[in-house]
């Protein structure tokens, strides 16, 4: 399989400003960033400087946003490759695989987010025949993960933490957790959403105790449904 085809292409330049983000996050990225930024003058004190990061929660609350929004932030190209994508029924090949993806975010000094983590956590307990050639890919992905350069910056995302091998876990410095947000917090991010449509567009019945993405489909599937209404008038 081409190298080139397992990376989804993402060229989407978000800010961190753009993401809805709890207080306790949004002070985890932001200090993130800023250790970036100044890596050579906190490695001359000795100080480590966090890059390998797990991102863990529900899905549809910003976990990939986060991604290309620290990304960006550092004026960094980031790789995404999603786990589910890679997996190979020739468990060798895939361990190939992402071995090369590794190479290239090094060798680039991009951000790697590699997404759905837990697939190889859900992978090693499957059929018992493949419990042995699931446990060597693990074992190259943890040791890619501790020879990664502190110069580049490998970002994790999982729905799932509670399924991951321990010790993988262990590798990450930081976690930041997603919960799905608060009747308060969709509000905000309803009013966002709806800001930039005229004043009679913007009353919609809302929907909470759902994730980011699912607020942002449901808004706009009304929006679009008042919005033809009204041409068909």
């Amino acid at each position: 399989m081409n190298l080139y085809n397992l990376i989804i292409q993402d060229k989407e330049e978000i800010w961190l400003d753009e993401v809805f983000l709890s207080l306790h996050n949004r002070e985890q990225c932001t200090q993130l960033i800023k250790e970036h930024r100044h890596i050579a003058a906190l490695q001359e004190f000795g100080l480590p400087v966090n890059h390998k990061v797990l991102l863990r929660g529900s899905s549809g609350c910003g976990k990939t946003m986060t991604a290309k929004a620290i990304a960006h932030a550092l004026d960094k190209n980031i790789i995404i490759l999603n786990l589910s994508n890679i997996i190979s029924s020739r468990i060798g090949e895939t361990s190939q695989n992402i071995k090369m993806i590794f190479d290239k975010a090094s060798r680039e000094r991009s951000v790697l987010f590699l997404d759905e983590l837990d697939q190889i956590g859900k992978a090693r307990g499957s059929d018992d025949k493949d419990v042995g050639e699931m446990r060597r890919l693990v074992n190259t992905l943890l040791q890619l993960i501790d020879y990664y350069p502190t110069n580049s910056l490998l970002i994790c995302a999982t729905n799932h933490a509670e399924i991951l091998d321990t010790a993988l876990l262990r590798r990450f410095q930081l976690n930041i957790t997603y919960e799905l947000p608060s009747r308060e917090f969709l509000d905000g991010y309803y009013d966002s959403l709806l800001a930039r449509f005229p004043e009679e567009f913007r009353i919609i019945s809302r929907r909470y105790g759902i994730s980011f993405a699912e607020a942002k489909d449901h808004a706009f599937t009304l929006v679009k449904a008042q919005l033809i209404r009204k041409l068909e008038m």
